[in-house]
């Protein structure tokens, strides 16, 4: 009999009856079964793909957890595959088993390890797959055109859309300001001036619908500022979707109505914030690929993952050094290009996926004397006491450190920047004035609750706005309060990550709910109202999180960090929080807390990286690739 208190285990409802679920199938009370089967359930809810059974055979159980005659401990490694592999609901990788224990000891949920194989194998058939290039002059003059020659360095942006043109996989990373948007409009016109006048069908997409947002308005600017033949530039779309309209959502369904045997209608999809995209959601776009079609993600590799299972963008550039080309290709490129390129002293492990990924590093938004730029640097690094060094000197114009104690964060803290920043959109006297003000200050939490976190900040805010007379709240709609929308609801095309002004109606009805409209920004311009009632999920976004935050940019930024190290934070969090601002950023929090931050790097067990970039004694995968 297996014994477990859910409260103090960390084991929730799902993990237990999950647990029981795989004993009855099993048909024998193992409590080996069982601790794996709760262990893989939880550890994919937390954002793994698998289970590592290596990092826990020989730990303490976790408190809470009684299994009688079983000792102190989780099982011995070798004892714990023995009676997993013996038994019926665990198999070997290509067995339709309930979990799947591969030859590096990871335990699966079977899905999760099929995700997993079928991205695999998109990757070693894109990366493999010849592209056939018209006479080489016409993609000479479209490079040099789109990319006038400026210095004698290497233009990273210029090859980035070579390679995008040479191969049907591309990724190209980089940090905020490096212009990987602006980059991938050219790519688009050199497809488009490559297919000859054929038709060519372009998609841009993004996770959320503030990000796609982002995405549209950036590549309507790039275009404007092209060298191009209108024609072509006119077949350039400015339309972007959420990968999920992009699919096709069926309601009360997983499933998308675009797959393998329904796939989408593009040549090339491109999708940014790919940093964003969790395993399953990235499977399922690369499933809904013709054979034929080209993918292009855009993203940063130091940002934060998903918060779903996965860290695909991640695990495919993390063990990439940055522009590290085969021989054979950087031969290709340099006939096309006429000039050389520059050989990384490190070269990644043999292999084709390194001749698909391009690191942009100059950042045309953070200059050498931005203190942002310098600090996100710094965080992406790990130096932990470079970083509280230029926090605290104080020698940026664009960077403030204040540090807080445990319990000093108060209402008084906050009334400066509610009557600075928070405040500003809220004195404008129509909806378009207030969306222009409300982005240019945000303030970031590291975790939702907790006297830092979100939901307090977003309490003890609306109580200064009330005291200073700038906010009526009599109910929860009241005029200015900012709406953060956290679910998608395709009907009104209302998205997760959309932001949303409260705005009284011209006419006040009986109902206060009936007297205000959401408003949101509408494609094409302008903007169209809700009803409040008729919202998916939202919150009040007068402070978000982190996570909430990605694809999104502010003017001014206040990152706000708890008083206690927190298994949230990491370095990846920092950094994503750093690089929200554009212009100023002031940072809140204590050494202790910085120190444990920036040291801790964000982990998602998975087979995918180690599949991608084999050591070198793992010459079967590495011949595959």
């Amino acid at each position: 009999m297996i014994l477990v208190s859910q409260e103090r285990s960390g084991f929730t409802e799902l993990d237990r009856h999950f647990a029981d679920f795989m004993i009855q199938l099993a048909g024998a009370s193992e409590p080996e079964l069982w601790i794996a089967a709760a262990l893989v359930s939880q550890v994919t809810q937390r954002g793994h793909v698998c289970l590592d059974l290596p990092q826990y055979a020989g730990r303490p159980f976790p408190s809470g957890l009684i299994i009688p005659s079983a000792g102190e401990t989780l099982p011995d490694l070798e004892c714990w595959l023995s009676t997993l592999r013996r038994s019926v609901v665990v198999g070997e990788p290509g067995q339709y088993r309930p979990l799947i224990l591969d030859t590096s000891n990871r335990l699966y949920l079977y899905r999760y390890w099929h995700y997993e194989q079928r991205l695999l194998e998109f990757l070693k058939e894109r990366v493999s797959c010849p592209v056939e290039i018209r006479p080489l002059e016409i993609l000479k003059m479209g490079l040099q055109r789109l990319f006038p020659v400026r210095d004698s360095e290497p233009d990273w942006q210029m090859i980035a859309a070579l390679i995008s043109v040479l191969r049907r996989f591309a990724v190209i990373t980089g940090g905020p300001g490096t212009g990987k948007t602006s980059t991938v409009v050219r790519i688009l016109v050199l497809l488009l001036e490559q297919a000859g006048g054929d038709k060519y069908r372009i998609a841009l997409a993004a996770p959320t619908g503030k990000a796609a947002s982002r995405l549209k308005e950036t590549v309507r600017l790039a275009k404007e500022a092209l060298d191009c033949n209108q024609e072509i530039l006119n077949l350039v779309p400015v339309e972007a979707s959420t990968l999920h309209r992009l699919l096709g959502t069926v309601p009360d369904s997983t499933r998308f109505r675009h797959h393998r045997g329904n796939p989408l209608p593009y040549d090339a999809v491109v999708v940014d914030e790919a940093s964003m995209v969790d395993l399953p959601l990235m499977t399922k776009l690369v499933d809904a690929l013709k054979n034929e079609s080209r993918l292009i993600l855009l993203g940063d590799k130091d940002q934060l993952a998903s918060v779903e299972p996965g860290a695909v963008f991640g695990d495919i550039c993390r063990a990439s050094r940055g522009n590290s080309f085969s021989p054979g290709f950087r031969a290709t490129m340099q006939a096309v290009l006429g000039k050389e390129i520059p050989e990384n002293s490190q070269p990644d492990p043999p292999g084709k996926l390194q001749d698909s990924i391009v690191l942009l590093e100059k950042s045309y938004r953070f200059g050498q004397g931005s203190g942002i730029g310098i600090l996100s640097r710094i965080v992406n690094e790990g130096g932990v006491e470079e970083a509280l060094r230029v926090l605290k000197e104080g020698h940026f114009r664009d960077l403030v450190y204040r540090e807080i104690g445990p319990n000093s964060l108060l209402e008084t803290d906050l009334e400066d920047r509610v009557l600075e920043d928070c405040a500003a959109y809220l004195r404008e006297d129509d909806i378009e004035s207030a969306f222009d003000a409300f982005p240019r200050f945000r303030i970031l939490c590291a975790l939702r609750g907790g006297d830092c976190g979100v939901e307090t900040l977003n309490q003890l805010l609306e109580k200064l706005l009330v005291q200073k007379g700038l906010i009526r709240r009599r109910a929860p709609w009241y005029r200015g309060r900012p709406i953060l929308i956290t679910e998608n609801d395709y009907q009104l095309k209302v998205f997760n990550g959309d932001i949303g002004i409260v705005f009284p109606t011209e006419s006040v009805g009986s109902s206060l709910d009936q007297s205000f409209w959401v408003y949101l920004p509408a494609e094409g311009g302008g903007f169209r109202r809700i009803p409040p009632l008729r919202l998916p999920g939202h919150e009040t976004a007068y402070a978000m999180t982190v996570h909430k935050s990605q694809g999104s940019e502010f003017d001014r930024v206040l990152l706000i960090l708890p008083p206690h190290p927190s298994e949230v934070l990491t370095r990846e969090l920092i950094y994503t929080g750093i690089t929200r601002a554009r212009k100023r950023l002031e940072i809140w929090g204590n050494d202790e807390v910085i120190r444990w931050a920036i040291s801790r790097r964000t982990e998602r067990n998975s087979g995918l990286r180690d599949a991608l970039w084999p050591l070198p004694e793992n010459t079967d995968i590495k011949r595959a690739l």
